[in-house]
Parts: C-alpha cells; structure tokens; sequence
C-alpha cells in the first residue's frame, strides 16, 4: 500500500512536479519555524517551552490518528522533515531535553515502515540523546515486522541497530546475538562488497557473545558501528571514548573512517 501510494502519486502529478511541489511546500511550510531557532531559546521561559513540547506531543498524536488518503510516505517525510527541525535546535533541546524523539518515529514508522535511513536517526536521537534504548528497540521490532531480506533492499542494517542496542544499553546478549545473526543471515542473498562485510562482521559479533555475552570485542564492534552511523560529532567522540575504555585502540583514517584494534582480553 505504501509503494501503491507513491505511484499514485507519480501518476497523478508526474515525478518531476511532485517532487518540486512537495519540496516547495515543506519549505514554505516550515520556513517560519526554522527563522525562530536561532533566537528562540534566548526569548523564550522553559515554561513556554515545555508548554510549546506538550503542543507538539499532542500533535503527533494527532497526526498518528489522522487518516493518509493514501499519502503514507508524504506523512513520514513531513515527520522526519520535522523531526530534524525539533533535533538540529540544539539550544532549546539543552533546556528541554529529547524526550520527543521517539514520537516522532512512532509516526514515520507507522505510516513508512521501510525508510531504512530513519532508523540511525531513531537510535542515535531516542537512545543516546532521549535514553530510551528500550522504546528503540521496540520500534525497531514494529518496523521490522514488515521486511524481508529482499524488501527493501540491504535492510539488514535495522537487524543491526538493534543489536547494538541490545547488546550496548540493555546488556540482552541473548537477543543481541540472534539480531546480528539475523543481519548476517539477509545481508548473505546479496553479492557486493558492502553486504559481505556485514556478513562477516555480524558472525564475528555473533560467535564473540556465544563464547562470552559479556564480551568486550562484541561491545567495541557496535561502538564502531555507533561511530559509524553517528548523527553527529558528540555521539562520534562518545563511541571512541567508550571503544578505549573497553581496552580498544582507535585511529582515525585519512578518509574520516574508524581503525580499531580490539581488546588483548575479551
């Protein structure tokens, strides 16, 4: 129905002019609300603030209720255009926290289970910032129930944002090590580079909490991946402190990337 929902909307209008149309008017939209981050938090009481979460909490509500006509991806995009709004003010979120996060994402899962790369922006945002590894997860499970190995394509990296949160902020070593090998058992039906190495990485975690579900070498494997997915430099710089409190030695790659050496003791 969601895939439906998107022809229908090429059909109707064309690609090109709905793309165009959709981008003006989330612009225009929007634009008010971003010219008043900047100040914001300057102008504005905590009170006033709290009081403006609580509208957007019931909103998104609302708008989880609200029927779609069809329009499911449009919904999810408008949310997460939103969501980037609500997270990139940063003065604000320092005096009212990120507690909103997961509401957000209850909307763009609900109405487009299969768009794949809000899935970092849940983990990093509702487990990191708002410190609710648990409603990630549980997401994560929502959204999951609707893929397969091959729809979407490479969608076997939710398997593996939610082992890392399992296996970094639940301490589920049981749960963790059948959702890395669930990643490795989808990524195997492709034939590039980059799902071959999940492949082997996933196994690698996998038979490390097997041996040990306390194991060190599990935990630094999924910090790179928190470094590697992170939605901004704080999570980054927390994934290495955490990588070299676990006895790991990182260096940074001329191209940005993570080397890691793993603990003498696992």
């Amino acid at each position: 129905m969601i895939t439906l929902a998107r022809q229908n909307l090429s059909q109707f209008l064309g690609t090109p002019i709905a793309i165009l149309l959709s981008a003006i008017a989330i612009g225009a939209l929007q634009l008010p609300q971003l010219n008043k981050l900047s100040n914001k938090a300057q102008t504005t009481s905590i009170a006033q603030l709290n009081q403006e979460l609580e509208v957007e909490k019931q909103r998104l509500q609302v708008l989880r209720k609200l029927p779609s006509f069809g329009f499911n991806n449009l919904v999810s995009d408008w949310t997460f255009i939103s969501f980037l709004i609500y997270f990139g003010d940063d003065t604000v979120r320092d005096k009212t926290g990120y507690s909103l996060s997961p509401e957000f994402f209850e909307v763009i899962i609900d109405r487009d289970p299969y768009f794949l790369h809000a899935y970092p922006f849940l983990s990093g945002s509702t487990t990191m910032y708002a410190g609710m590894p648990e409603r990630t997860i549980a997401l994560m499970e929502q959204g999951l129930k609707h893929m397969s190995a091959q729809f979407p394509p490479k969608s076997y990296y939710v398997w593996r944002y939610k082992g890392m949160n399992e296996l970094l902020f639940t301490d589920n070593a049981t749960s963790a090590k059948k959702s890395f090998e669930t990643a490795a058992n989808w990524a195997s039906i492709y034939s590039d580079e980059e799902s071959k190495s999940v492949i082997v990485i996933s196994r690698q975690t996998a038979k490390f909490l097997e041996k040990n579900p306390l194991s060190k070498s599990a935990k630094v494997s999924a910090w790179v991946m928190v470094f590697n997915n992170a939605i901004d430099e704080r999570v980054r710089k927390l994934a290495i402190n955490r990588i070299q409190s676990l006895g790991g030695k990182v260096a940074i790659t001329p191209q940005g990337g993570l080397s890691v050496q793993l603990p003498q003791k696992d």
